[in-house]
């Protein structure tokens, strides 16, 4: 029964979310749960493409990515696919009406991490981030508004800063695995064999103002996804701060996490801020 398989599919993407992100899956769980399988459906895609491009060392990453493009594209085409992750994939990008725009856009910067290194312009910087986090910013909002095109164009520039601000994040959180490990570079302009303290306070600068804007957007969004997206702006603002006070040649010896019971600290002080209609 195709609808068993379906369900087994939509699991199977909960399964990596929790598995590969405790944070992520602890916001998605804050979604109402008319939303959360199409949400962890879009993560499972999304992580699965990211690891191939970042851990399947020994292997050859551009055929397996190319392969996930093509298999992806013939389950959306066929309404099914014997891998579970796109089958609820290609489900959830029908049922919201996910542009195919979207979808290219990420694959281009996943491709790129092939290929490229350093990122030598901020019009390169942009692109990519747009790409690798604007464009899942989206996909999501389109679940949020449920296809909804009038919401999606309303909300979709805060949307595409939140999602700036949470990869940048990640990348100033990753700059010891980006240096060391991959060899890669995002922030134009920056020197990270002589990561300093001005360099850092410009990049927390950039990220402040998008976490500003996006805030604006969040205070808009639907009831059902309002709290989890909170939820999660609340995680990675408490990890920028830390970022902050963390000096800068530490952030490039070392992961800056936040701990498990910060976490809890942050989850309660959202849920109390959320049923004040404080946001």
């Amino acid at each position: 029964m195709k609808q068993l398989f379906d369900d087994v599919s939509f699991k199977c993407s909960k399964l990596v979310t929790k598995n590969y992100s405790t944070s992520f899956s602890s916001a998605v769980y804050m979604l109402s749960p008319s939303i959360r399988d199409a949400i962890y459906s879009i993560y499972g895609f999304v992580r699965f493409a990211d690891e191939i491009v970042d851990t399947f060392h020994g292997f050859d990453k551009e055929e397996l990515i190319n392969d996930f493009e093509k298999e992806y594209y013939k389950a959306y085409k066929s309404g099914i696919s014997l891998n579970p992750i796109l089958n609820s994939f290609q489900f959830t990008v029908k049922e919201n009406n996910i542009s195919d725009d979207l979808i290219q856009a990420f694959l281009k910067s996943m491709k790129l991490d092939l290929i490229k290194s350093d990122y030598n312009s901020k019009e390169e910087y942009d692109d990519y981030i747009y790409g690798s986090a604007d464009v899942v910013g989206l996909m999501c909002l389109k679940v949020f508004v449920k296809g909804n095109n009038t919401r999606y164009e309303q909300l979709k520039g805060e949307a595409m800063r939140l999602g700036s601000a949470f990869q940048k994040v990640n990348f100033l959180r990753d700059l010891k695995d980006d240096n060391l490990v991959l060899n890669r570079n995002y922030f134009p302009g920056v020197d990270l064999n002589s990561f300093d303290e001005k360099a850092k306070t410009q990049i927390i600068a950039e990220i402040e103002e998008d976490f500003r804007v996006a805030y604006e957007g969040i205070k808009k969004l639907p009831i059902e996804a309002k709290f989890g997206v909170y939820t999660a702006y609340v995680y990675y603002r408490k990890l920028l701060n830390k970022l902050a006070k963390t000096p800068c040649h530490e952030i490039g010896n070392a992961r800056i996490r936040v701990s498990n019971y910060t976490k809890a600290g942050l989850l309660a002080q959202s849920f109390v801020t959320y049923k004040l209609r404080l946001v």
